[in-house]
């Protein structure tokens, strides 16, 4: 789960020796890092805690919440003071609340009847491998722990609230109270209280807590598991986590932890649910005529099938975008109306006051150029069949190919601005003899070192609109086609060279671009557009990229969906820039 931020627990029980009334603090082995067997929607996997990967920079002030609950204030019952790393465990010492309403829960802790801890935890960056089995292990190689809870019921002993030294039993009675407060704590069958009190004369106080641990620990583990669900309170967090399951099963890649829960329904039973929870009764419904309600009705089914098909095209459309964005200065427009760049010229150099400390005004050229946006867009139709046969494989493939479809049609766009040569505001092109920025040497062409070297020294002296003022937009990208990438490899590699003469100054210098759909061995120089943009796209401010949304229609008996894209782009300055073909 690479890039997500996903709330994890691991449960610990508790053994509160160290508690301390006057300090009204209690130490505890948090983290054992002990592996923890899950399970996703590929299988059994083993997770493991990297004890490097912690992040303990934000740990001292962690709160320790009464069973995970964070709905208010007086969930808090106390927080993390100090921490520290002893054989190889994360060792805390907690401060406890003094309010009244924690009070219950403290009691609880001192006299060791409430022993269940959990850490909460969010895992940033994980690690996929194998052990010496082939058991897929996910470790945690980034991580953090956010807070930690006292609960019931706990799950690891290892990692516990760490006992003081036990005062010394005096007599039989202390012993059979100790068994007896054990057996209480870990709700353990009298017939465990039975063995210990038969052999405690042959067993340390210590052999009695470590078998309570360990009779819990057994019992714990031949209970049947439970799996804890998420809250479907909230319908927009349900339909998150539905449509994120959904892209899961139609293209692949890491699924929330969130939506595991909804991961093996298929296309009807997500469609059932929609209904049933917008109060429709599913009984009886044979499955068209479940589809039918379902796509049709005020249930929110086509809503959560749109943002999934969404999510799989915008990664379809970012994994095929042009390389010529990255050059490119990107706006977002709030119409379709005409928009005008206005670019302010330069100020120049600052003037020497006079005797009277007099400021001079001075005024600044300006230009425009600009762009609109256009919409383009395809139909995509969900079939009937489709839903019914539950096909997602060929749902994510057709999402797929819109959203690189898109992405298609921005960079056809960005090609055919660059081809095309077309006419500034000034009503000269962008490339041509006047400006300084046209060239006659191609990469098949003797001379192409020489060109290369004078379209950079034009581009580090070029003026801005003052006439002036040299800007230095000096040139970081080569773009070519690819007939020329291996010429253009060869012209910008660092060779050794016997000679200074004979080294390659354009080693290092200039980034090469390969732009697929360009051809021929004509070459463009780009300036930083951080520095001087000459390029711009735009989107419309409420859908930036490609959109899926719902059609309605009765046409058709599945469900029908429009891909679109609201996209414009358009040349801002030609000063950074340069071309040369023969």
């Amino acid at each position: 789960m690479t890039g997500h931020d996903i709330a994890l627990h691991r449960s610990a029980s508790l053994s509160i020796g160290s508690f301390d009334a006057d300090a009204r603090t209690v130490e505890a082995t948090i983290s054992t890092f002990a592996d923890v067997t899950r399970r996703d929607a590929r299988g059994a996997y083993v997770e493991r805690l990297d004890p490097a990967g912690l992040d303990l920079s934000n740990l001292t002030g962690v709160p320790l919440l009464d069973g995970h609950r964070q709905g208010s204030a007086r969930d808090v019952i106390g927080v993390l003071e100090t921490h520290r790393m002893e054989s190889g465990q994360l060792v805390a010492t907690f401060r406890l609340s003094g309010a009244a309403d924690a009070a219950p829960i403290i009691e609880r802790i001192s006299e060791g009847t409430l022993r269940g801890v959990s850490v909460g935890y969010r895992v940033t960056r994980w690690q996929e491998s194998r052990d010496g089995q082939g058991q897929r292990v996910r470790t945690a190689v980034a991580w953090q722990i956010h807070e930690a809870s006292a609960v019931a019921i706990a799950a690891d002993p290892g990692a516990t609230f760490r006992s003081g030294t036990p005062m010394p039993l005096d007599n039989e009675n202390d012993r059979a109270e100790l068994i007896q407060r054990i057996r209480s704590a870990h709700a353990l069958p009298e017939d465990w209280a039975t063995r210990m009190t038969e052999a405690a004369d042959e067993l340390t106080d210590d052999e009695i807590r470590q078998s309570g641990r360990d009779e819990a620990l057994t019992r714990r583990r031949s209970l049947p598991q439970i799996r804890v669900g998420h809250s479907s309170d909230d319908p927009a967090a349900l339909r998150t986590r539905q449509a994120d399951a959904l892209a899961f099963r139609m293209a692949g890649g890491e699924l929330p932890e969130a939506s595991r829960d909804f991961v093996g329904l298929s296309l009807k039973e997500m469609a059932a649910d929609a209904l049933a929870r917008s109060g429709v009764s599913v009984r009886g419904l044979s499955t068209d005529e479940l589809f039918q309600r379902a796509a049709h009705g005020t249930s929110d089914f086509p809503l959560v099938v749109s943002n999934a098909m969404g999510k799989v095209a915008a990664e379809a459309y970012r994994a095929a975008e042009s390389p010529l964005k990255a050059l490119a200065r990107q706006r977002t427009l709030p119409n379709f109306k005409e928009s005008t760049s206005i670019r302010l010229g330069e100020m120049g150099r600052l003037e020497e006051m006079t005797e009277q400390g007099e400021f001079k005004a001075t005024s600044r050229a300006e230009n425009g150029e600009t762009l609109h946006l256009r919409t383009f867009g395809r139909k995509i139709n969900v079939s009937r069949k489709l839903m019914i046969d539950d096909d997602l494989n060929l749902l994510g493939d057709m999402t797929a190919a819109m959203g690189q479809a898109a992405a298609q049609t921005e960079a056809d766009e960005l090609v055919s601005l660059l081809t095309a040569n077309p006419d500034l505001s000034d009503g000269t092109p962008v490339f041509d003899a006047s400006r300084g920025n046209l060239g006659t040497v191609d990469f098949n062409q003797a001379g192409l070192f020489d060109e290369v070297a004078s379209a950079r020294a034009h581009m580090r002296t070029v003026k801005g609109l003052d006439g002036k003022t040299i800007i230095d937009a000096a040139p970081k990208y080569l773009i070519v086609s690819p007939a020329m990438e291996t010429d253009a490899e060869r012209f910008l590699s660092a060779i050794y060279a016997p000679k200074t003469d004979d080294a390659n100054p354009f080693a290092g210098k200039l980034e090469l671009v390969i732009e697929p759909r360009l051809t021929g061995a004509g070459w463009f120089l780009m300036a930083d557009p951080a520095r001087l943009a000459s390029l711009q796209y735009a989107y419309l401010a409420a859908a930036p990229g490609v959109q899926i949304q719902r059609m309605e229609s009765w046409e058709t008996l599945g469900m029908s969906f429009r891909a679109f894209l609201d996209f414009g782009c358009g040349w801002l300055d030609w000063r950074g820039a340069y071309y040369s073909a023969a």
